[in-house]
């Protein structure tokens, strides 16, 4: 019986388990540049604008990449960009993958493992989150510290199977999943830039749903305080690989906390709020790139 054909797109995607994979997938997009970038960056909700930081970017569809997810989610375009900003050569993924649209936790990851094929060992994240911290404002950028990765702790972890010895241990460390180093550097640009940071503890949640209000007051007594459905995947993923991770996220909302509160956070409220924060992030980039 022939064999059915397998596009990019969930449910039909099966989690590559040939480490080839990654190599074909770095091959291909190879062979179309002579850049050979080693920070990657990955845009989150509303954060698109931060393409615009690039110089003469190549632009590839997700679509045309062998093995490459293709992103659903609303303020997700579905390409990468291969370019420079503030002098540096960088891969920016203009959209990213969740678990919520059908992908596993290791088809979501899919293409932080290219980047490694690739040659990057900076990754940086960005996301929009709800802001559990009381002392939260709508805009602010909170320098994740730490995750609580409540899918993963439950079973949809990205590193769950046969380990990819070639990238990493079985059991690795995630004391320092967001490197000191880094952490360090973000905080420097920032004061350079004039852009104000929180930092705080980012909860990962597998959504689409937004959280229940009993939810928001258990999570924020656990210590988080920002939460959203991505990111801590990557992270997880990198960290195996031994890349250095730098993540970020907008407060686009304010989580409800109460039965008798009437605000009720939606997706265009996210992307919005997320779009509003770009012109900080970009004088953030533009300051930090050159450090590394």
């Amino acid at each position: 019986m022939k064999s059915p054909v397998v596009d990019n797109h969930p449910p039909t995607l099966q989690p590559p388990t040939d480490p080839a994979a990654y190599s074909a997938a770095a091959a291909w997009i190879e062979a179309r540049t002579n850049l050979r970038p080693t920070i990657g960056l990955v845009l989150g909700s509303g954060l698109d604008i931060l393409a615009d930081l690039m110089d003469q970017p190549l632009a590839i569809p997700y679509a045309d990449i062998p093995g490459f997810p293709v992103s659903t989610a609303l303020g997700h375009k579905s390409e990468l960009l291969l370019g420079t900003v503030a002098q540096r050569p960088v891969l920016t993924m203009r959209g990213r993958h969740h678990t919520y649209e059908g992908w596993s936790a290791a088809q979501a990851t899919f293409p932080v493992r290219v980047m490694h094929r690739l040659g990057i060992r900076t990754l940086i994240l960005t996301n929009a989150a709800g802001g559990m911290n009381p002392d939260f404002r709508v805009g602010q950028i909170m320098l994740i510290r730490d995750h609580i990765a409540l899918p993963a702790m439950a079973g949809l972890n990205p590193l769950r199977g046969p380990n990819a010895d070639e990238f990493g241990d079985r059991f690795p460390a995630m004391n320092d999943t967001y490197s000191h180093r880094l952490v360090n550097l973000a905080r420097t640009a920032a004061r350079e830039a004039g852009t104000e940071l929180q930092e705080g503890v980012y909860v990962w949640v597998a959504g689409p749903n937004f959280e229940t209000p009993a939810e928001i007051r258990m999570l924020r007594a656990w210590g988080g305080d920002a939460v959203g459905m991505s990111t801590v995947p990557e992270a997880m993923v990198a960290c195996h690989a031994g890349m250095e991770v730098l993540a970020f996220s907008t407060i686009t909302n304010l989580c409800v906390d109460n039965l008798e509160a009437t605000d009720r956070p939606d997706a265009e409220e996210v992307v919005t709020a997320g779009r509003a924060a770009g012109e900080a992030y970009a004088r953030l980039l533009q300051t930090l790139l050159p450090r590394l």
